[in-house]
């Protein structure tokens, strides 16, 4: 296992409070600030510029296919379709039927047109988080349960391999997948656990070589992890609450959000999109095929 030090780029300083769920979408960078309920996307060309606004945290989006402009969102209780101004048409809201106040957070279209969310208990209560899973038909399903904070859903290219991570106990499952019918085979299995002086994994994407990127909450790092579960690199940034990571698809980077959340000197890298080089490629993200 090798670490370096990298040099970063603050790309967009917005003083986000907790920016998360970057994703690669049709040639564009798109990202959230979950508590505020925002949605922004970042083009080469220009600055930031935000998307829609919602009255409720806004965890993570993906593309609805065949409909420019419409996302489906893991936002306040539930799922919704986020139309071209913002406005929500809920699919369900199954944090509503919980025993504490939840939300959802992040989340995550599969190759097969699927969208998978995870969710939890305001107060970080253990054991109250879920996994969801919307199908094409609208149907939304709990898939596990038992998770504290699920977070950072992410799938190998073939979509038979989930990764999810539960930050608060700083374990990333792997999951196998039946790709026709999205049922899990079988439990998930411990693919990485993680000490709690190495900080707790956040959001996570795969590379074009099928290794695991996860941003470190808590200790200002990247990691990159072989598919076999050897850690093969750890990236230094410049914040300490790294929240989510993305690859793009024809550029040698890694783009990550930052959090200004619970950081008690804040510089201009905390709340913010970064910029880093890396040797390898991403995949763009994928939509729902509702």
């Amino acid at each position: 296992m090798t670490s370096t030090a990298v040099q970063a780029t603050v790309v967009v300083d917005g003083g986000y409070e907790l920016a998360e769920g970057g994703r690669w979408v049709d040639g564009r960078y798109v990202y959230v600030d979950i508590l505020s309920g925002q949605l922004f996307e970042l083009r080469d060309s220009t600055g930031p510029a935000r998307l829609a606004g919602l009255d409720v945290p806004l965890g993570a989006v993906a593309p609805v296919a065949d409909r420019p402009g419409t996302w489906i969102a893991a936002a306040g209780t539930g799922i919704a379709l986020l139309s071209a101004d913002g406005t929500p048409e809920w699919l369900d809201r199954p944090e509503d039927r919980t025993p504490l106040p939840s939300r959802m957070n992040d989340g995550v279209a599969d190759p097969a047109g699927r969208f998978w969310a995870g969710s939890m208990a305001y107060d970080g209560t253990h054991g109250v988080g879920s996994l969801y899973r919307t199908d094409p038909d609208g149907t939304v399903v709990r898939v596990l349960d038992g998770l504290t904070i699920a977070n950072g859903p992410a799938f190998t290219a073939d979509g038979t391999t989930m990764y999810l991570a539960d930050t608060a106990v700083g374990t990333i499952l792997r999951c196998r997948v039946d790709p026709v019918s999205g049922d899990l085979i079988g439990g998930p299995d411990t693919f990485a656990r993680l000490r709690e002086d190495e900080g707790s994994p956040d959001g996570m994407t795969v590379d074009e070589e099928g290794c695991l990127w996860v941003a470190m909450w808590g200790a200002g790092a990247v990691r990159r992890y072989h598919p076999d579960g050897r850690l093969l690199h750890t990236l230094t940034v410049p914040a300490p609450h790294p929240t989510s990571v993305c690859l793009h698809p024809d550029d040698n980077r890694l783009l990550v959000t930052t959090a200004r959340y619970g950081v008690q000197n804040p510089t201009t890298a905390s709340g913010a999109v970064l910029s880093v080089p890396v040797p390898v490629k991403g995949t763009a993200a994928c939509s729902w095929r509702g």
